[in-house]
């Protein structure tokens, strides 16, 4: 199997601004959970072989492992978690990062588009506290490449 990361969707054909309004449509929670749920089957599997320590994002309570790479002035991200909703978070923050330049990713406003989407509030502490672990690992990346 290749060393390198699938391209995926997130950024380029489902971007933040469908999953705010995509997410809108829904009454409850649980369609909404279940709507994060299939974003993350969207993701393509990340290769084995990058599911290396030095991948692993500290701070989640599922195991998430984070690949960036950049091409063109541009920052591509795969990922991959063993846990479904987690994968489904993972959709949402790509959605606002992927495919973007350095510049784009530490001028979108993260915590608006959280609060658009009522997210933080309906994920456990621990949950929430892995979306900023994988949002502040992005940024890091986006900072370096900058």
């Amino acid at each position: 199997m290749s060393d390198s990361a699938p391209a995926n969707p997130f950024g380029d054909s489902i971007t933040s601004e469908d999953i705010v309004d995509t997410l809108g449509f829904f009454d409850s929670w649980e369609d909404r959970y279940r709507y994060i749920i299939d974003l993350g089957k969207e993701l393509p599997p990340l290769p084995e072989s990058l599911h290396t320590e030095d991948r692993l994002v500290r701070g989640c309570q599922s195991q998430v492992w984070m690949d960036v790479t950049e091409h063109d002035g541009r920052l591509q991200l795969a990922v991959d978690s063993d846990a479904f909703i987690v994968k489904g978070l993972l959709g949402v923050v790509l959605a606002a990062y992927n495919n973007r330049t350095p510049a784009e990713i530490l001028a979108f406003d993260i915590d608006g588009y959280f609060e658009e989407l009522e997210l933080l509030r309906h994920l456990s502490p621990t949950r929430g506290n892995g979306l900023r672990a994988m949002v502040a690992r992005i940024r890091e990346a986006a900072d370096s490449a900058a």
